[in-house]
């Protein structure tokens, strides 16, 4: 199958970029919508609708198996996509890419594929404070089965990982340490190449979150030398429902199945089965193939406007967003407060505004999507002394007058509550 929509590649502005995304032309509650949560799930563009619908109109079939013209077309479309994937994050070979349904999944599997195999009682994992569940509850579960411990890299009062506590407990000696390149909270962007050498040096194994990092900074896995990369399709304009797992091929080679069945055997008898090769090891049963074509898609939209151009665009978005929230009676930002230091990410709070009725508020008189709760970070909540707050999360389509629409809903809100 042919990629069916050409990208073009010169520098284009955001009004432009706006224009391939269809959902961001209607209207919620008679308002032009703004859509402000792009950190839990971004918007699609044209090129990602239109592959997968193309695949599915004239490509669909199982893959792996026919020796037939359509399912020759559907393995070619799935392993190309991979191929994309492993371009994107300057993986080695396409066969570290491993295809799941999102991060959580990803990081699942390391942590009973791996975590199952080589993690024992008394050993050491590292995390730190401002993990989302995805990267705490997989390392929970391992720690209760297997009797290890774990221990957390606590955060300074600018929402900054406490680098020297690192050093610390990596002084220990512990079996993985594993931790986010960027907060969905805090939008605090961790040195994790530096994390991850240290790390090595003390013989550990690191595992990074790229869930919010990837769609929105350049990712290079070789130059971070990282052990393990997760990310999800969806928040980097592509479909739901299919992840990566980036690996380094010897630990992917001696780590056994996550989940069996066909595809990731190579033969099966009664009593025993043997392996399929990297990375179908890892892909038991039908894959998700049209959505591996819409995240090959996403990925080349994003190759066509530029890494370097998305993180300039949201240093420059958070910039304003961060100067002109300030102007706001009240609001209290939590997390880095420069660009330099965060990505497109900002969650605050409003006097005592419960953040559902300020997203409830935004929605309906403003038209303003925003994200309201723990954002899936309740430990880092429980720290902040919170049990929730407001998050706006910014992508290559947000505009500063759509910053200027939150901020005319905020104060809104304190004309409502009266505070």
């Amino acid at each position: 199958m042919q990629d069916v929509v050409e990208v073009r590649r010169e520098p284009r502005s955001v009004e432009e970029i706006r224009g391939d995304f269809p959902i961001l032309s209607r209207q919620v509650h008679g308002k032009p919508l703004v859509y402000l949560d792009s950190a839990a799930s971004s918007q699609k563009p044209l090129a990602v609708i239109e592959a997968m619908n193309a695949y599915y109109r004239s490509s669909h079939a199982n893959v792996h198996r026919g020796v037939y013209e359509i399912s020759e077309e559907a393995t070619e479309a799935l392993e190309r996509a991979r191929t994309k994937v492993a371009r994107f994050i300057n993986a080695r070979q396409s066969k570290q890419v491993i295809f799941t349904r999102n991060t959580t999944e990803s990081i699942n599997l390391v942590a009973y594929s791996w975590g199952w195999a080589n993690v024992k009682a008394g050993d050491l994992i590292v995390l730190t404070t401002m993990e989302h569940h995805s990267n705490l509850v997989p390392w929970q579960l391992l720690a209760q089965r297997s009797g290890a411990r774990l221990e957390f890299v606590p955060l300074t009062p600018e929402g900054l990982l406490q680098l020297d506590v690192y050093a610390r407990l990596l002084e220990q000696g512990p079996k993985l340490v594993a931790f986010t390149q960027m907060s969905n909270v805090l939008g605090t962007i961790n040195p994790v190449k530096e994390m991850i050498a240290q790390a090595h040096a003390a013989g550990a194994v690191a595992l990074v979150d790229a869930a919010q990092s990837a769609p929105h900074l350049p990712l290079d896995v070789q130059e971070l030398d990282a052990d393990f990369v997760c990310f999800s399709g969806h928040k980097m304009l592509g479909p739901t429902g299919i992840g990566v797992l980036y690996g380094k091929r010897e630990l992917l080679e001696a780590m056994p199945p996550f989940l069996g069945g066909g595809d990731m055997i190579r033969s099966v008898s009664l009593r025993s089965s043997t392996w399929n090769d990297l990375p179908w090891k890892f892909e038991a049963g039908t894959p998700a193939i049209a959505e591996a074509v819409g995240l090959g898609a996403a990925v080349d939209y994003l190759s066509a406007l530029g890494m370097d151009w998305v993180r300039q665009h949201e240093r420059s978005i958070t910039a304003y967003a961060l100067e002109r929230l300030q102007t706001v009676p009240q609001l209290q930002i939590y997390g880095p407060l420069t660009e330099e230091l965060r990505g497109g990410v900002v969650s605050f709070s409003l006097a005592d505004i419960h953040p559902h009725d300020l997203a409830s508020i935004l929605d309906q008189e403003f038209g303003v999507a925003i994200r309201a709760g723990h954002h899936c970070a309740q430990p880092l909540m429980e720290h902040l002394g919170l049990v929730a707050t407001a998050r706006a999360s910014f992508y290559v389509y947000t505009l500063p007058e759509e910053i200027d629409v939150l901020v005319q809903g905020l104060r809104r809100a304190l004309e409502i509550f009266q505070v």
